[in-house]
């Protein structure tokens, strides 16, 4: 049940538009990458790029 939970409220994809190699974000806005986890543990993030 926890794990429903945290993914309801956490994101598990984003998209965010690139233009000249850049993110367009936002003066306040940021990307963050948020762990469930307490011990430490390899993780990868895949980035997919479409035109």
């Amino acid at each position: 049940m926890p794990a429903h939970i945290k993914a309801a409220l956490t994101a598990t994809s984003l998209s965010v538009p690139v233009q000249g190699g850049r993110l367009m974000l936002g003066t306040w806005q940021g990307v963050f990458c948020w762990e469930h986890r307490h011990g430490s543990h390899r993780r990868s993030i895949a980035v997919h790029i479409g035109g």
